[in-house]
């Protein structure tokens, strides 16, 4: 401290300042008070009683001090720069500015002015004049280490982090020991994603200070960034051993638990942060992504709301909300919530992806798109977001750049990323080995092994064998279409028929048929997982069948903690889940040859016709439809498909055009889904030289029946690879409609085959694209051979196996038997074979 005042003898001064740098700081301010007496206007006694009377905390008092001081000496700067850090203290820190501001004009080389007046200009927010105001101090005296480090800290803020990481540099070479900059370039490694070097300089820091919890938290952050979730935890139980209120370690803490599954663990520590800071709108966000997670979606909005409450700006919060209340089909809140988050981050490209998300739900296909796009162009790596913006494109038959994004979709798969759903793959790649690396990596981030109910135990005989169903579909649906007598028609002596549902009642025709046909039904929508898994355990079942596999809604969450002693995929989804969870994969010898088997994670039961099973009761309505009255011209022959337009590869539609040239006259009848992908596909049949108006498309009719009656206006179903007609090659076989495909080697591939084969029209199964397209042609230039496939095909369906449900129960019943005794037995699932 400066001597301002000669009047003032020397050694009374050195005697004062000696007593303050003891720490005696009541001493320091009685002593003064007696010299007042005598020295009633010595600023530098004022200066001294100023700075006394912040240490004890009397900041108001400590003002009053240094402005008696400035009242005697105008020019004094020392006191001008205290009276600036008190009031920065006190949060007046336009007055901390003046005052700052006021030193330097008395002293333009003071640093320590320069340096406070950086802090409290970052506190104001103008963070450009606060990194001048540190430069200067830097500047004036290169070696204050305080101001490097505030620099670093600015330019850190301000996203400027390889001059950050230089300041703190700067800083650890004037001050090895600064613990501080040690873990503030921890920080700016860890932003810049130099992880290995952000782990260095936390343990640096901890070398130094091992008690110092704050570079233990950050050390758990950047374990986490690098998936190193055990030592993450190991880190963040360090922080709390050593502070057990540190709220944003527990919540840390939380996120590692949660990376590592243990979802019971996670919640407590989130808990624990939330009671110790009930502000922390983070933590509370957090407890609600598990219990969103775990299906208890009341509880999570509830959270999610709580956040919100705390901080209304909260982008993440609102986001996740809108995704609760789309699951909970509330699709205009949604909508509310995801344009929240927006408003407040415009380039929040999780929010764009879900408006995308919502925007499928609501059938805006071309809005989806958009917003999947702009998700893309900001944050290209969200998960699954490439894999729905290829789908959405494949839905409205935009085929731009399709090759180079199989490309990309084959390399991010085999490196495991987390791109595009397994359903949505199989209209796009023939090659199992891709789909089950595929489905893998899928249900490893999205439905792993669930472990939070134990093993379940093997259940006391039953009379019958209990067998459920599991389903988001029981409704007007093809799954239901096709397995709603199974149900009614199975052997009430030997098996008890349950049903689940994860979709809403609707109480249509469909729903109430299930309902009667089932021994119990059960409405477990929106129940959370593990409720709706205790709920099913305490049915007993001996068996349990999951109708969705990876596709919308299908309970595989609960099937992950399990329902049942044997688990069983089946009809919905036509391929392998990749899952260890899953027993069996219900199938037949043409959809997965015994040379594939290796790309199935399931043990495979071969069903000894066609696996599909068919409702037998549904017929064609009595409504005669004319070509007229679907738009289909009088003459000519009609080829047509009504597989979803995402089936229709460049490829498929190339095929179909080359046949449209070479038979005079002819139509193309399709499904008509979309406006735009029907103009889409206008467009390429007019590149390809085809009149666009031989492409005719059929609205979707509110009655089955009625549209099993119109198709039999076409003269040949022509399907698409690599995804095949499934539920549609059957209705069209089913009413006299032959159906032409191309065999793949992947399940989905392989379905029509296995349908011809079922009704014993193996000649209409091509092996190329070449044999395809001449088989085409030849059966509409050559009617009479058509015909004969007609005749035949017409014959054979009251005697082949495709449609005689009894028959196809009989052997499913077989496979059920078999998965049952190997049970009972502990022995381990195989394949098998009726």
């Amino acid at each position: 401290m400066q001597n301002n005042n000669t009047a003032l003898p020397k050694e009374k001064i050195d005697a004062i300042i000696a007593l303050y740098s003891s720490g005696k700081i009541k001493e320091t301010i009685e002593a003064i008070s007696v010299l007042n007496k005598d020295y009633p206007n010595v600023p530098l006694l004022f200066n001294i009683l100023g700075v006394c009377y912040k240490a004890l905390g009397n900041l108001k008092t400590s003002i009053k001090m240094f402005e008696k001081a400035i009242a005697i000496k105008l020019d004094y700067a020392e006191a001008h720069n205290n009276l600036g850090i008190t009031h920065t203290q006190l949060g007046q820190l336009d007055a901390a500015v003046k005052s700052f501001k006021s030193a330097l004009a008395i002293n333009p080389n003071y640093a320590e002015a320069h340096n406070n007046l950086g802090i409290a200009l970052k506190e104001l927010n103008q963070l450009d004049e606060a990194v001048k105001s540190y430069q200067k101090a830097v500047a004036i005296k290169p070696g204050y280490y305080q101001a490097h480090n505030n620099l670093g800290n600015i330019l850190k803020a301000i996203g400027r982090l390889d001059e950050a990481v230089q300041c703190y540099e700067k800083t650890l070479t004037i001050k090895p020991e600064f613990t501080e900059a040690h873990n503030n370039l921890g920080i700016a490694f860890k932003d810049l994603g130099r992880f290995d070097d952000a782990l260095k300089s936390f343990m640096n820091a901890l070398s130094y200070r091992p008690e110092f919890t704050e570079a233990h938290n950050n050390l758990g952050i950047t374990h986490t960034q690098l998936g190193q979730l055990d030592a993450a935890v190991k880190s963040f139980k360090s922080a709390l051993a050593i502070n057990p209120n540190y709220a944003e370690a527990h919540n840390n803490l939380g996120i590692a638990l949660k990376e590592l599954n243990q979802l019971d663990e996670a919640v407590k520590s989130y808990q624990k942060a939330v009671a110790i800071k009930p502000g922390f709108a983070e933590a509370n966000n957090n407890l609600g992504t598990i219990f969103k997670d775990r299906g208890q979606l009341d509880a999570a909005a509830k959270y999610f709301e709580k956040a919100l409450a705390i901080n209304p700006h909260y982008a993440y919060a609102h986001n996740n909300l809108g995704t609760i209340f789309k699951e909970l089909g509330d699709l205009e809140k949604a909508a509310q919530c995801y344009a929240n988050a927006l408003s407040i981050n415009s380039s929040y490209a999780e929010a764009h992806s879900n408006v995308g998300n919502l925007m499928v739900s609501l059938k805006r296909l071309d809005e989806a798109l958009l917003s999947y796009e702009k998700a893309y162009s900001l944050k290209p790596e969200i998960d699954f977001l490439f894999g729905n913006l290829l789908h959405t494109k494949m839905r409205l038959c935009d085929w731009s750049d399709l090759a180079e994004h199989l490309n990309k979709l084959k390399i991010k798969i085999n490196k495991h990323e987390n791109s595009l759903s397994s359903f949505s793959l199989l209209a796009l790649i023939d090659d199992p080995k891709i789909q089950m690396k595929a489905a893998k990596t899928l249900t490893n981030k999205l439905h792993p092994k669930n472990l939070d109910l134990p093993v379940i135990e093997k259940h006391p005989k039953h009379k019958k064998i209990r067998v459920g169903y599991f389903s988001a579909d029981f409704r007007i649906h093809p799954v239901a279409d096709l397995i709603v007598e199974l149900f009614e028609i199975h052997d009430r002596s030997r098996f008890e028929i349950y049903a689940f549902s994860f979709g809403p009642d609707s109480v249509d025709e469909m729903n109430l048929r299930i309902k009667m046909g089932v021994d119990h039904f059960h409405d477990l929508y929106k129940m959370p997982h593990k409720e709706a898994a205790i709920f099913a355990r305490s049915m007993e079942l001996d068996i349990a069948i999951d109708l969705g596999g990876h596709t919308q809604n299908a309970p595989t969450e609960v099937f992950a903690i399990s329902v049942a002693p044997t688990q069983v995929s089946y009809l919905g989804y036509a391929g392998t889940m990749g899952s260890s969870y899953i027993d069996y994969l219900i199938a037949d010898y043409m959809v997965i040859p015994k040379c594939n088997q290796n790309y199935y994670a399931e043990n495979i039961v071969y069903l000894p016709d066609c696996y599909m099973v068919n409702d037998s009761k549904i017929k064609a309505s009595k409504k005669v439809f004319s070509r007229k009255d679907v738009g289909l011209p009088v003459e000519g022959f009609v080829f047509c498909c009504f597989n979803n337009h995402y089936k229709i590869t460049p490829s498929v539609f190339t095929s179909w055009m080359r046949v449209l040239s070479k038979v005079t006259g002819s139509v193309l009848w399709l499904s008509e889904t979309n406006s735009r992908a029907a103009s889409n596909l206008k467009k390429e049949s007019k590149i390809n030289g085809i009149d666009p108006n031989r492409l005719v498309f059929a609205p979707r009719l509110s009655l089955k029946e009625d549209h099993l009656s119109r198709i039999q206006l076409a003269d040949l179903f022509i399907d698409t690879l690599p995804f095949n007609a499934h539920v549609t090659a059957s209705d069209a076989l089913r009413v006299g409609l032959p159906v032409l495909t191309c065999i793949g080697s992947s399940f989905a591939s392989r379905v029509a085959a296995s349908l011809l084969k079922a009704v014993n029209l193996p000649e209409l199964i091509t092996t190329t694209q070449e044999q395809y397209e001449s088989l085409a042609i030849e059966l509409a230039e050559h009617p009479e051979r058509l015909k004969i496939i007609k005749d035949r095909l017409h014959d054979n369906l009251p005697t082949t196996p495709l449609f005689d449900t009894l028959l196809f129960t009989k052997n499913i019943e077989s496979a059920y038997l078999k998965m049952y005794d190997r049970s009972r037995l502990d022995l381990k699932p195989e394949n098998i074979y009726i």
